[in-house]
């Protein structure tokens, strides 16, 4: 894998630093500051896990977990201990270098900066006149919508677990009701989707949540 993400990196013209061991990486996390963290949580002296938890501890930095481990529970536990995503092998060099992308753009927002307009298609969000706009037209969304779509678009590109989901916009007793994100991504999808029965911006993490495309 580190042959693999050495020859990848390298032809897109990132500076990579390797690590062998979870030690390792934490000691090269905290002294060398990299813009992005790729984070195997298959590790020989640790489990990944708590590198995550490590890192979260002190810095902000981007994680992008990289790992054999398919199980919904294994992405769920990572995204929610603090990684920004989370790739399962095999996967493809553009899909890496995509997510890369994607999480150094929000880790170079500087906070205090004017709310973002948002555009993916014919999708256009002002974050900050609260407008949605879709091929065009406005969409006049209901307060739940439109905190669900707020949430995803401050995370865009990026998957946002069904809890994180819930907790943000119904609050933390109803962290267990997926029901309701069911139904209010359904109706997002209707509003926002030429084709809500197969989107292509508001996706599905089957078991794990929901991500907002950029593009």
């Amino acid at each position: 894998m580190r042959r693999f993400l050495r020859a990848a990196l390298d032809g897109a013209e990132y500076q990579l630093v390797e690590a062998a061991t979870g030690r390792e990486g934490l000691a090269q996390a905290a002294g060398g500051r990299p813009d992005v963290v790729l984070l195997d949580l298959g590790l020989p002296d640790t489990d990944g896990l708590e590198v995550i938890r490590r890192i979260r501890e002190w810095s902000a930095t981007p994680v992008i977990v990289i790992s054999a481990r398919g199980q919904e529970s294994d992405k769920i536990a990572a995204l929610d201990i603090g990684a920004d995503d989370y790739l399962t092998k095999p996967f493809s060099v553009p899909e890496l270098l995509a997510r890369i992308r994607v999480a150094l753009r929000h880790s170079a927002r500087v906070p205090g900066e004017p709310e973002p307009v948002f555009e993916a298609g014919e999708l256009r969000v002002d974050l900050g006149s609260r407008e949605v706009r879709f091929a065009g037209a406005e969409v006049h969304l209901t307060p739940t919508e439109y905190r669900l779509l707020a949430i995803l678009v401050r995370h865009a590109g990026r998957v946002v677990t069904q809890r994180q989901l819930l907790k943000e916009v119904w609050g933390q007793d109803h962290v267990g009701h997926a029901q309701y994100l069911r139904v209010y991504m359904a109706q997002l999808r209707r509003k926002l989707e030429r084709d809500s029965a197969n989107p292509r911006l508001l996706t599905t993490e089957s078991g794990v949540g929901y991500r907002l495309r950029e593009g």
